[in-house]
């Protein structure tokens, strides 16, 4: 949740620090804080609450410079946003720094514990508790007086001390009498180890260190890394010293700019026709008349032998999964069932041999999700994931999966992740059809349209311009109903999801028949009702319900295929996309929504990119 970035090398380390954490800012921007080993060996702390921005005015009016330090950029579970609170915490008198991603959730015991031999706690944060610990496994280590070099006694009270922590952590830790070294330790938050020639780097995630390095290694849960500026080194709680593996990443610095946009969640918005092609690249086989997965890990015998499957997620990603409900029994006839993985975690549902887990995540490190999956895999189900980050702890524990290939996505409201997964969903939902009773031809006209899709999500976005113009005019309402049925129900919870996240304003997403059960009771003149009303068959029924609001007098905006005149004739104003198969239709229809709330959001003052109290990667609980 919060964001972790160290350095260690020849270089000024402020200004990469600084660049790091704007980078990972979307990974929570409460506050930021850097700590810099100075050339006299002290460690100097720079924190303030606030954005990035914030701290780099505080370190151009107080400046440090030295070629080894950590930053931090928070997104707060324990304690107010306060300077205070910031990050890097220290340790004991001053000889041990360090930074968090986590919960420690006996962080109250430890605090009492450290209390009670006079450790003062300035902070209310479950960190300070972590910095006193390895402070005193420190000072306890040199009592005895072990005949070792510091390294090693900094490495074994790291060790001593995270033995004690229960909870998640990703730690980066500077030493006072080990000024050239970073120690990073992971359990359930993520770290990576950027190699470079002369220097090397430590993140929560490799956005920091493009244009810098494109070599990672992915620290396991219960490792440990020494990280000196010519060589690192990793060892395991239990199985000692290990020779890590190193993974090419394979973005571009373009990749986490801007370009030509305003904010990066309207580049991702257009990026879409792209990564749309991309989560097809390579997995479409004409002659066959299906889909091709090199990652699945399982023989066609096993899948065929697969009578039900969950799909489990949170937030977009479990939109995405209602989508993929809705695909796979069409096509393959399996039941399907979609599970918030914050409740299957701790829920004990009957799962019985022959089904199979898919657990989608765009970070693949969102923390419900991975209990979920590893309670599935401990129950012995196959369990894979649908994931975007290469390398992440999901994609990495899974049985098998398949990659999105979206490229980074910056902006905290997701955009273009749930349309590749959608995708992946789609091309999942046509090989297991075809491996059941799906009939070659109705293969070939998937894949037909599947292959147009890129081309006609790029017709879509020329919607912009009109969407614009409806957000003007509803800018200022207070609340938001989105409505839509079969494909497009799914669709409307994710298009309310996105106003409520970047816009602040209230929004519901219902099945366009449930209206008259209840929330009908909420229509008036100030609250529009967005209807996702692309044709298809039971288009008259959408119709329908669309009367029923109208003869209320709520406002509608409808999301219509292009030509729709009986659409027109109900509704206030119309976004029109193009006309598509049904069970495409959310690759079309989310297009408008996402760009509604992007523009009511923008109207609206909104920081778009960093709403209030929402971090992009949730890897706490």
């Amino acid at each position: 949740m919060c964001g972790i970035v160290g350095y260690v090398g020849k270089r000024n380390v402020t200004e990469f620090l600084l660049e790091g954490l704007r980078r990972l800012e979307y990974r929570g921007y409460d506050s930021a804080g850097i700590a810099v080993t100075t050339d006299d060996g002290a460690i100097q702390i720079r924190k303030k609450a606030g954005r990035v921005q914030e701290l780099a005015g505080l370190v151009e009016s107080s400046p440090v410079s030295g070629n080894i330090g950590v930053g931090h950029t928070r997104w707060a579970t324990h304690g107010e946003t306060t300077d205070v609170n910031s990050h890097p915490h220290v340790g004991g008198n001053g000889n041990v720094v360090l930074v968090h991603n986590g919960v420690i959730e006996n962080y109250t015991s430890l605090r009492s514990q450290l209390q009670a031999i006079g450790y003062v706690f300035r902070t209310a944060t479950d960190t300070e508790a972590v910095a006193h610990l390895v402070s005193h496994e420190l000072d306890e280590l040199e009592l005895i007086g072990e005949d070792v070099a510091d390294k090693e006694i900094c490495v074994r009270a790291v060790e001593n001390a995270i033995s004690k922590l229960k909870g998640t952590y990703g730690l980066a830790i500077l030493f006072q009498s080990l000024p050239n070294v970073i120690i990073a330790a992971r359990n359930g938050s993520p770290l990576v180890i950027g190699v470079g020639k002369g220097e090397n780097f430590v993140a929560s995630d490799a956005s920091p260190l493009v244009g810098h390095t494109n070599e990672v290694v992915y620290l396991a849960d219960h490792e440990l890394a020494i990280v000196h500026s010519d060589s690192f080194e990793v060892r395991h709680r239990e199985s000692g010293r290990r020779d890590p593996s190193i993974h090419i990443i394979e973005h571009a610095a373009e990749d986490i700019g801007l370009g030509r946009f305003e904010h990066y969640m309207l580049k991702e918005i257009f990026e879409q026709p792209q990564t749309i092609e991309n989560a097809m690249r390579g997995r479409l086989d004409d002659e066959e008349a299906t889909a091709h997965f090199g990652g699945l890990n399982l023989t066609p015998q096993q899948l065929r032998r697969i009578n039900r499957i969950v799909l489990t997620g949170c937030g977009t990603s479990w939109h995405a999964g209602l989508v993929g409900e809705y695909l796979i029994e069409e096509f393959a006839r399996l039941p399907v069932e979609v599970e918030y993985a914050s409740e299957l975690r701790y829920r004990n549902p009957p799962l019985a041999e022959g089904t199979m887990v898919f657990a989608i995540t765009q970070s693949g490190e969102t923390a419900d999700t991975l209990a979920a999956m590893r309670e599935c895999k401990r129950k012995g189900l196959p369990s894979l994931a649908i994931c975007n980050v290469v390398g992440s702890t999901i994609a990495r524990e899974a049985d098998g999966g398949v990659y999105l290939h979206a490229g980074p996505e910056v902006g905290v409201a997701s955009t273009k992740a749930f349309t590749s997964q959608v995708t992946v969903l789609t091309l999942l939902g046509l090989f297991l059809g075809r491996m059941r009773n799906l009939s070659y031809q109705a293969g070939q006209r998937i894949i037909s349209h599947l292959r147009s899709m890129p081309e006609v999500v790029q017709r879509t976005l020329e919607c912009n311009d009109a969407v614009r113009e409806v957000a003007e005019k509803y800018f200022q309402a207070r609340n938001a109903l989105y409505l839509g049925r079969l494909y497009n129900f799914p669709v409307a919870l994710e298009g309310a999801l996105k106003l409520k996240e970047i816009s602040y304003l209230h929004a519901e997403g219902y099945p366009a028949a449930e209206m008259k059960h209840g929330p009908i009771a909420l229509v008036d003149r100030d609250t529009p009702s967005i209807f996702v009303v692309p044709r298809g068959h039971i288009h008259p029924k959408v119709i329908s319900n669309m009367e029923e609001i109208k003869a209320r007098k709520g406002p509608i905006i409808a999301i219509a295929c292009e030509g729709d005149d009986k659409v027109a004739e109900i509704a206030d104003d119309v976004i029109c996309v193009p006309d598509t198969e049904e069970f495409l239709q959310p690759l079309v229809t989310a297009v408008p929504l996402q760009l509604l709330a992007y523009h009511i959001a923008v109207l609206r003052g909104c920081n778009v990119d960093r709403p209030r109290n929402l971090a992009k990667s949730v890897t706490v609980e």
